[in-house]
């Protein structure tokens, strides 16, 4: 559910003072905005509301719940495939709406960590990143429909890349996620996808392959 309603509601939870609540709802225009730009595909509002739903199923696992949530609002608010500090640019945007909302700097440091855990360079070392991380690789163990369809939407997005070059590329990245001991960190996760999202990441690298 990807409404004002539901965000502020967040924002309340989390102890936001009451004077920030029309820069709340401005935040709120500003992020819809950025997830619907041109030039995104995967990275929309849709896949926001995907992550929200995932988290719905799994928020009893979290340590502090409400900061995974504000986390996922935030973890692809800025975006351009271009770039290399997407997950920071992010982040930093979390922590200043963070605190001129008056949120405490230990929740804000929680949540910067959060949206960095998204660039899947390292493994989660916390439950709530554990958490967090396995909804954003819930796609990889989608049915194949839906996988395949998220494969082309991220090719969308690198369209200015040479097929070669991607090719070569996304199979790294794919390889990355096979060839650790577990691509979910909960068991929550695991159950429901580990599977599938194994067997479609084999098969969009024996794609890749072949051209």
């Amino acid at each position: 559910m990807f409404t004002a309603k539901r965000w502020l509601q967040l924002w309340q939870r989390l102890g936001a003072a009451r004077q920030a609540d029309n820069a709340l709802a401005d935040t709120f225009a500003a992020l819809a905005t950025r997830y619907a730009e041109a030039h995104r595909y995967y990275h929309t509002a849709q896949h926001i509301l995907d992550c929200l739903a995932h988290f719905d199923g799994a928020r009893s696992l979290c340590h502090h719940a409400d900061e995974v949530e504000l986390a996922l609002w935030f973890h692809d608010a800025i975006y351009n495939a271009r770039a290399k500090d997407n997950e920071a640019q992010s982040a930093q945007w979390a922590v200043r709406v963070m605190r001129e909302a008056d949120i405490a700097s230990n929740a804000q440091e929680r949540v910067h960590a959060l949206i960095m855990a998204t660039c899947h360079n390292a493994l989660p070392d916390t439950q709530d990143s554990k958490v967090l991380v396995d909804i954003d690789l819930a796609i990889l163990g989608a049915d194949a429909t839906r996988f395949d369809q998220y494969e082309d939407q991220v090719r969308a997005e690198y369209s200015f890349v040479p097929a070669f070059l991607f090719r070569r590329t996304r199979r790294k990245i794919l390889k990355g996620f096979l060839d650790r001991p577990g691509i979910y960190a909960t068991a929550h996760f695991k159950s429901q996808f580990e599977k599938k999202a194994r067997e479609n990441l084999a098969r969009s690298m024996a794609k890749l392959e072949t051209g």
